[in-house]
């Protein structure tokens, strides 16, 4: 019996001993399996920065003036009180609290007194791109959750070699702060099989996107519908979530917007008032209903269309409700009359989930395929960001070498005669140097309306007479496209203007932009 009893008790500890063995190699494996993870996303956060700082720094060509005048000349003025505001800001159509973010940064650059050119220009942009880059890492950990491995990595493979994302993302557009915190709320949003669902988060970030964009409710609107739907507690979600989000973020930018008009001001109803029931938009150009469907949406994609109308075939049922939002945005927009490509930015991570299960599916085809998306995508971005509508920007260089000249001399006085707001101002110069251009605000119904714009090109050389009848009251540069020269030749020869510099803009010229800028200094 007491060899019988011996043999048991060694059996069960043999059996013990193989049972920890087994669970040491579980933890273990499991330890290496969280390690690998661990080790994957620390690689994805530092490629994500490096990728979008990189990218912040080969973008260095103008887009639309919304990236300065709403923005970037905006907070110039609110720190160093100095600067020129466009009528949206004098009518209250736009908030504050875009531009306080890169105000704070300007605040803490004079405070420390390293508030030089370079850093206003480039620091702004810098914050939008690690902004951008941390939408990136959430859009690969969400897509992780939601797909296969393979499919999760060829989605972002999409995701970031999109020719748009790079042309737009480190720009500062509200448009561009929109697409990242709708890219952040995506995360958090209850998608089909998503586990990192959180309400009040996902909310918060578009409340905030609201607040800098009120058009991006239009995106939102679809998705927001679906989460009601789909909600068990819908008198909760209401209660808890959609009216205390949505009450904070309306104080909260009535607040910052009233601190700087100084007066009560609500900035999404005048938004609302002069854009669509004013159709003030409409001053700025207008497209046929059909423009986002032929041109918008297919340029904003790029090479990426074939990818994703496989993808919605594919995955229709799955992802039904980025779709919708998608198709929503697109045709919202095509009622509207004015239509830019950077406003439907926003849905663009949305077809990537399309485009990376279509890529993924493709199998054999797909590195070929890859290749191509890579290459094309890349070419366009280098064009577009390095060489396409550049003039702009790097004439504002030469006229901030002006800000340095002797006391001895007269003090520089320059004269933009080009499309209203083509070029910064005061926050790509940084000194209080008089400069001028032509304006153009819409016609809001008042006495005396002027487009000082159209009136000058309708017959520049009577203007310039009729504006400077005086050599003393003549500015001492004038900034030009290179296709009115031949036009008002007479008057710079006549007031001994001769050109300094000549400064390449586009390969494609177009009505009154040329292909290159010229700068004429009076002699």
């Amino acid at each position: 019996m007491e060899n019988i009893r011996s043999r048991l008790k060694f059996g069960n500890k043999v059996e013990d001993v193989k049972l920890r063995k087994r669970k040491s190699q579980l933890y273990s494996k499991e330890d290496e399996s969280s390690l690998n993870d661990g080790v994957l996303r620390a690689r994805v956060v530092v490629f994500c920065v490096l990728l979008r700082l990189i990218n912040c720094f080969l973008v260095q060509t103008s887009f639309v003036p919304d990236e300065y005048w709403q923005s970037l000349e905006v907070s110039h003025r609110m720190v160093f009180k100095y600067g020129y505001l466009t009528w949206e800001w004098k009518e209250g159509l736009r908030g504050f609290s875009y531009p306080l973010l890169f105000a704070c940064i300007y605040k803490i650059l004079y405070s420390i007194n390293y508030d030089s050119v370079f850093l206003l220009i480039w620091l702004p942009r810098i914050i939008q791109a690690v902004l951008a880059a941390f939408a990136d890492i959430k859009f690969f950990y969400l897509i992780q959750t939601l797909q296969s491995p393979d499919v999760a990595k060829w989605t972002f493979f999409c995701h970031l070699c999109s020719w748009f994302s790079w042309f737009c993302c480190t720009r500062t557009l509200s448009n561009s702060m929109e697409t990242t915190l709708t890219c952040l709320a995506l995360f958090y949003f209850p998608l089909p099989e998503s586990k990192t669902h959180s309400s009040k988060k996902y909310l918060t970030l578009v409340a905030l996107a609201v607040i800098i964009r009120p058009t991006a409710l239009i995106v939102w609107f679809p998705l927001l519908m679906y989460h009601f739907c789909q909600e068990e507690d819908k008198l909760r979600l209401i209660t808890h979530n959609y009216i205390p989000l949505g009450a904070v973020a309306v104080v909260l930018s009535t607040v910052i917007d009233c601190i700087f008009y100084e007066k009560l001001t609500l900035v999404q109803f005048n938004f609302l008032k002069f854009n669509i029931f004013h159709g003030v938009a409409d001053f700025y150009g207008s497209h046929p209903w059909h423009w986002y469907l032929t041109q918008g949406f297919p340029v904003v994609i790029g090479p990426h269309l074939p990818l994703f109308l496989h993808g919605c075939s594919l995955a229709f049922k799955k992802y039904k409700i980025l779709l919708v939002s998608i198709v929503w945005t697109v045709l919202v927009y095509s009622l509207l009359p004015h239509k830019e490509f950077r406003f439907i930015y926003p849905v663009l991570p949305f077809c990537m989930f399309f485009c990376g299960i279509s890529l993924a599916r493709l199998k054999a085809w797909r590195r070929a395929a890859a290749l191509v998306l890579l290459v094309s995508n890349l070419s366009a971005a280098l064009y577009t960001g390095l060489v396409h509508q550049r003039g702009t920007l790097d004439v504002m260089s030469h006229i901030q070498t002006l800000c340095d000249t002797s006391s001895t001399q007269s003090p520089p006085d320059v004269l933009f005669l080009m499309p209203c707001h083509s070029t910064p101002l005061y926050s790509h110069v940084h000194c209080p140097i008089n400069m001028r251009f032509l304006e153009c605000p819409p016609d809001l119904g008042e006495e005396g309306y002027i487009d000082e714009a159209d009136i000058f090109y309708d017959d520049p050389l009577h203007w310039l007479r009729t504006s400077f009848p005086y050599k003393s009251s003549l500015p001492t540069h004038l900034v030009l496209f290179d296709v009115l020269e031949a036009e008002i030749s007479v008057f710079l020869n006549g007031s001994s203007f001769a050109r300094t510099a000549e400064i390449f803009h586009t390969h494609f010229p177009e009505g009154r932009v040329g292909g290159s800028v010229f700068i004429y200094e009076r002699h």
